[in-house]
């Protein structure tokens, strides 16, 4: 191991000559690909893309996130294995789903070996618990006293809903439904499979977000491409690159909205009742391109991938071109910056945290990896006025990335507790973060 770290400290001129490093993108201004008109510089194609990630260290003793004056953070969960996704029960009971990703997948070009590599030192190989853990608050603190495994033997899950009696977990292959009663503290019960997901044996973007409608009769799972732009071929990507509606009563689906790389964070927006998600973008054609974005996400709406990003801008490596598919493509709400890596997203309607933040949106960014500079590695807030987001992204939660260049941290999913804190799952630090207003 200490070979290792010893090799990925080697200059990156020396090492990623072929990736560009040098290509940081450093002197782009990354806040004007911030809102809903972001600056789309010229494509770059690469033999190998800039490669840049932060070497995972954790935290140490003492250390938190930092956030801004008004706010405090907090642990609230330690030692988890890979946590992705916070979910509150009606009851307070927080549902902490614990994972990564199947396994390693197929090598088809030299490039796919480097990019693992680098990747790994990010903490992308961590163990995952394939589990989902209970964290109970007994006296009312908004501090949850009790940590207890709720939920195990799972495939790589991500997504998780309650509806009614009925608790859906996504895992990557499929989408589980288990018996639930409140106040219980742990599921024995076997799973019955609502509907198959596309999986393996390559699966790419293995990650399933899962939401339920405001009636709770559909659910809708995010399929992220099977690629980063159709190498491993057409028919790898067959159902997927969009969100599925699925009936809840018989698991029949049907495409929502396609065109979609990777959609994650589904949820829907109390104030108006419309599915939102973030969505990771294509890589490889410059430090700043493409945006990541979050949306609104239209029924029957086409968001362009693979033929185009952000609307009707044509990605110059599909071949052959679909200038009638490129047409169709609607630009998505608010771009975020290029290669954030936005994974989780929760509208605010607590009382906890100032009024400011009411009826905005957190966004869980995990980080780029396939530009000179960092980007993400934070949670940021996004205002809304009469259901659109206003204003530029400010960052509300960051520190995951120390003063040495190393990440202590990766924020995923996010939720709002039964008090009205913001719940943030960082699956490298292993921990569950509590945000809530100073003093309360």
């Amino acid at each position: 191991m200490r070979a290792l770290l010893r090799t990925a400290a080697l200059p990156c001129a020396a090492l990623f000559a072929l990736a560009g490093c040098s290509d940081s993108g450093a002197s782009f201004d990354r806040d004007s690909q911030v809102g809903p008109n972001p600056v789309l510089p010229t494509p770059n194609q690469y033999l190998i893309p800039p490669m840049h990630i932060a070497k995972a260290v954790g935290w140490k003793a003492g250390e938190t996130p930092r956030v801004p004056e008004g706010l405090q953070i907090r642990a609230v969960a330690t030692g988890l294995q890979h946590p992705r996704q916070p979910y509150v029960l009606p009851n307070g009971d927080v549902l902490v789903v614990e994972s990564n990703g199947p396994g390693t997948e197929p090598i088809e070009r030299p490039k796919d070996f480097i990019m693992g590599w680098v990747q790994g030192f990010a903490g992308a190989g961590a163990k995952g618990g394939n589990r989902v853990t209970l964290l109970r608050d007994t006296n009312g603190d908004g501090i949850p006293d009790q940590q207890s495994v709720f939920l195990e033997n799972l495939y790589s899950p991500f997504g998780i809903v309650l509806v009614g009696g009925d608790l859906y977990v996504a895992n990557t292959d499929g989408i589980v439904r288990f018996p639930y009663v409140t106040g219980q503290t742990k599921i024995t019960a076997k799973g019955t499979l609502l509907t198959a997901l596309p999986g393996g044996p390559i699966n790419h973007h293995w990650t399933k977000s899962l939401t339920a409608s405001p009636d709770g009769s559909k659910l809708y799972v995010g399929i992220g491409s099977n690629s980063n732009i159709l190498e491993n071929g057409r028919a790898a990507e067959e159902e997927r690159a969009r969100i599925w509606e699925v009936d809840r009563a018989t698991g029949a689906h049907r495409p929502y909205a396609t065109g979609l790389r990777n959609p994650n964070g589904l949820t829907f927006n109390p104030q108006t009742g419309q599915l939102w998600a973030v969505i990771n973008e294509r890589d490889e054609l410059g430090p700043n391109l493409v945006p990541d974005y979050m949306t609104s996400v239209k029924d029957g709406a086409f968001y362009g991938w693979p033929y185009s990003y952000y609307g009707q801008h044509a990605d110059p490596r599909v071949r052959p071109q679909r200038p009638d598919m490129i047409a169709r493509a609607i630009a998505p709400d608010y771009a975020l910056s290029s290669h954030v890596a936005p994974l989780g997203l929760t509208f605010y309607t607590g009382a906890n945290l100032p009024a400011a933040y009411q009826n905005g949106a957190f966004i869980g960014e995990h980080g780029s990896w396939d530009r000179g500079e960092l980007n993400g590695y934070r949670v940021s807030f996004v205002a809304f006025a009469n259901g659109k987001p206003v204003g530029k992204a400010k960052t509300i939660v960051d520190g995951f990335i120390g003063g040495n260049g190393a990440a202590r941290g990766r924020p995923v999913g996010l939720a709002v507790d039964k008090q009205g804190a913001l719940l943030i799952a960082d699956d490298l630090g292993d921990t569950v973060w509590r945000v809530s207003a100073t003093g309360k």
